[in-house]
């Protein structure tokens, strides 16, 4: 498939805003908003890159980053490129012996660290990783054995040997190796090419409309497909990166930047939600009362033209605006979920608040895009949207989605078995169950892996059911049992923030959230909200009984990706007495 590139790699696309003296970027230290314009941004970029070619860094070594989001992970990605090498992103969440495995798989010869904490994982695994000559410290809290960044950076660029390096990229060329979430096992490392990524870039910001006075916020791991292409994005349109402070500060920095496009998971759109429905349910009855009027007369108002009626508009005007600010979702001409399955009930939510909402639909291997709904006017509510330009989709016999783009990836690093199982020439498998409809929109099913087939021989969707659980303020997640099983049932996640406040309201005595698991009015409370989803669901999509899991669900021991998508074997064999427990008895 042929496409035509505005320029031949990514650190040459940065060589385009050389001469720009805008902002680039702002981040958050010591309680300031810090400004960074794109001159100094690139002058850093050739700084660390001439420092990489002293020190040896080849074309094509490997160079991983194990950083939180914040402008020094950008600056590192781009130099690693700049020079001719591969960038490697870590998630931090990562164990020592997760991040020893990326480091071994990928034949890296170097690691940025970021802080005390990554250094410490570097410490445990360093005597076991000969093969890594080069540890550079952000932040090196007294680490002796690291070169120090700042001091990297304090030295002047070599633009000639700099030039030199990025117009031997090829747009061919390997540019980063992404390390997939490993739901069913070690995470495979996809191999995604300039042209890749260069194409991917140009794709979503013409369907996103992307533009220089645009405002983004960082926070999604820059080790994920999603967040980095953002990052391409940024350097072709020229918007503004805002840096959140962390993911507990997520909420108050919005406020703060106020964006003008906002791409979030699905678990972000569920939590603003139940913040917004939760904080109504305990307010006094007149407010609680204007904002049920208001939700209904913009519900039932023109999804295509907001505030078509003259309740809509009172509703909008009185009350939907000023919860947009409160959220700090005001100023968005544009909203995407993504990344994993989200609920059509939280998605009809935002709309009917006014909000430019659509979902969209790709994985690592084809560089993030294979479907959105490319405008307003094409939502289409319980479909992933239509193709990107240049993508081709197709159905299998068996139901599987399969895709074909420029942004289809060059295969697996050292696995070329799970490649040739991946990719049928250029057509990429990836795994998910869905079809589409007459106007070309499509719609995701469940996982291949994940469909449950009942004792009855039901084929039903597990994620269906699992997101209109966890529209409830209370349920944070949920994992549906029943392969080969009689009926379903559920193991639930508590929300801890909501439910710890239910429960104060209510003067429960509890320590922590295994007290609130086990408590019998919480128990009720959960039997409630199960009971409102079972009857939106057809009777063998119906829960029967449930479980609360004594803890949430963490990446570090194997239970949801980085992204927070959950480990469905991993969840089941963990906790498979309890899932007998509940085929047990009456």
């Amino acid at each position: 498939m042929t496409y035509t590139l505005s320029h031949p790699s990514i650190p040459a696309l940065l060589q385009s805003r050389q001469s720009d003296p805008n902002l680039a970027q702002r981040v958050k230290r010591l309680g300031l908003w810090q400004r960074i314009t794109w001159q100094e941004h690139i002058n850093k970029v050739e700084r660390l890159a001439t420092q990489l070619i002293e020190l040896g860094l080849q074309p094509s070594n490997k160079m991983a980053i194990l950083c939180e989001n914040r402008p020094e992970w950008l600056i590192a990605d781009l130099a690693i490129q700049s020079i001719g090498a591969v960038s490697v992103g870590i998630y931090t969440t990562s164990s020592p012996q997760q991040v020893k495995y990326i480091l071994e798989h990928s034949d890296a010869k170097g690691i940025i660290l970021e802080n005390a904490e990554q250094i410490e994982k570097w410490l445990e695994i360093a005597p076991s990783l000969p093969q890594v000559k080069w540890v550079i410290a952000i932040e090196p809290e007294g680490f002796g054995e690291a070169l120090i960044w700042d001091d990297l950076l304090s030295k002047p660029a070599n633009s000639e040997a700099l030039q030199a390096r990025i117009h031997a990229i090829k747009a061919e060329d390997l540019a980063l190796l992404m390390y997939t979430s490993g739901t069913t096992g070690h995470p495979k490392g996809v191999m995604l090419s300039h042209q890749n990524l260069l194409w991917a870039t140009d794709a979503l910001i013409k369907t996103a409309g992307y533009n220089s006075k645009d405002e983004i916020v960082s926070y999604l791991p820059l080790s994920h497909i999603v967040e980095r292409l953002g990052s391409y994005c940024h350097i072709k349109a020229g918007f503004v990166i805002n840096f959140v402070e962390n993911l507990d500060t997520f909420a108050q920095n919005l406020q703060e930047i106020r964006p003008t496009v906002l791409f979030a998971v699905p678990r972000i759109w569920e939590k603003m939600h139940a913040l917004v429905e939760l904080h109504m349910q305990e307010n006094h009855l007149l407010k609680r009362s204007m904002y049920q009027w208001a939700m209904k007369a913009v519900a039932g108002g023109s999804q295509k033209n907001f505030g078509g009626n003259l309740a809509a508009l009172l509703a909008n005007i009185s009350v939907v605006q000023a919860l947009k600010y409160r959220l700090g979702i005001d100023r968005l001409r544009l909203a995407i979920s993504g990344a994993a399955p989200v609920s059509p009930h939280i998605l009809l939510y935002f709309c009917s608040l006014g909000i430019d909402m659509r979902e969209g639909y790709g994985m690592t291997e084809n560089s993030a895009l294979a479907t959105i709904h490319q405008s307003r006017k094409d939502f289409k509510l319980g479909t992933v949207g239509s193709a990107y330009p240049d993508v081709e989709i197709q159905i299998a016999q068996d139901g599987e989605i399969l895709t074909k783009s420029p942004g289809t990836f060059l295969g697996y690093y050292k696995d070329e078995a799970a490649t040739q199982a991946t990719l049928t020439g250029e057509w990429l498998h990836t795994g998910d169950i869905g079809e589409i409809d007459e106007d070309g929109h499509l719609t995701i099913t469940d996982r291949k892996k994940d469909i449950i087939i009942t004792a009855g021989g039901k084929n039903i969707a597990p994620q269906k059911i699992e997101n209109l659980l966890k529209t409830s303020p209370f349920i944070g997640d949920a994992v549906v049992i029943g392969d080969k099983r009689k009926y379903l049932v559920a193991l639930i996640v508590l929300d801890e923030d909501n439910i710890s406040t239910w429960a104060r309201d209510r003067q429960i005595t509890y320590t922590t959230y295994g007290d609130l698991s086990t408590h019998e009015e919480v128990y009720g409370l959960i039997e409630q909200e199960i009971a409102k989803a079972n009857k939106e669901l057809a009777r063998v999509e119906g829960i029967k009984r449930f479980a609360i899991l004594p803890k949430r669900l963490y990446y570090e021991d194997g239970e949801v990706t980085a992204t927070l998508k959950v480990k469905r074997s991993s969840v089941s064999q963990k906790y498979a007495p309890l899932i007998d427990s509940l085929y047990q008895g009456s």
